[in-house]
């Protein structure tokens, strides 16, 4: 299971180093792209980083196209990219709200994969996993923007899951709770952060899905929300 060609998005950040580092712990190449990252965040000979603007689609197939220049294929496409705001109803939400979270949760996800899939596909395997959000299985609200991004995020990773099953390739994804990290302790440093999800839990079922354990797992949501059932 080890030595694949693993391509993670958001790869440096609160869950990202996470799972960077796990895939880069069990032996597999990672490239790793955000709009800032670089080859010294991670200290593997094992990991390229490649600065990418994933609303970009030229961008986007850029990365894709280094990579197989590289490396030669894609054996995991893990999307982590994604992004957070809300906190007013929907009739005070802005149009740069919802853009944006249309593009970092849904837009940036519908350029990656499209992208890699042709490349799975010729080679016959591959593993996609995605991070949505367990806050998004329901309505909530003041969220309308993030939820309803995420809910589609959801419906597009089954779509890809039953058109390419077929061909050897799994599209599952991720539902973490609020994770426990930096960036959410700032926000919300009331919170009894007991109640978060760590990282690395995420981290672990994101391999998993990715692992050959999981080949016949397809079109899966799994939440990772801990307490927050």
């Amino acid at each position: 299971m080890s030595n694949r060609v693993v391509l993670i998005t958001g790869a440096k950040g609160g869950l990202g180093n996470f799972v960077t580092t796990k895939f880069l712990d069990h032996g597999d190449t990672v490239v790793g792209t955000s709009l800032k990252i670089q080859a010294s965040d991670f200290t593997s000979d094992r990991f390229t980083a490649i600065a990418a603007d994933l609303s970009d689609v030229a961008a986007v197939q850029n990365l894709v196209d280094q990579t197989i220049a590289k490396l030669g294929r894609i054996d995991v496409l893990v999307h982590v990219a994604g992004g957070f705001a809300g906190g007013k109803p929907l009739h005070e939400t802005d149009d740069t709200t919802w853009s944006k979270m249309f593009d970092q949760n849904l837009n940036a996800a519908f350029h990656i994969v499209r992208a890699v899939v042709p490349h799975m596909r010729k080679a016959g395997s591959g593993r996609i996993v995605a991070v949505g959000s367990h806050a998004a299985e329901q309505p909530r609200p003041n969220l309308a923007a993030y939820v309803v991004s995420k809910s589609a995020l959801a419906v597009l990773i089954k779509t890809v899951a039953l058109e390419n099953a077929d061909n050897g390739i799994t599209a599952n994804l991720v539902m973490p709770g609020t994770m426990d990290t930096p960036a959410n302790r700032a926000a919300m440093p009331k919170a009894d952060f007991r109640q978060w999800v760590p990282p690395a839990d995420v981290a672990e079922a994101i391999f998993w899905l990715a692992s050959d354990a999981a080949s016949q797992v397809s079109g899966a949501a799994i939440p990772v929300a801990g307490r927050d059932v």
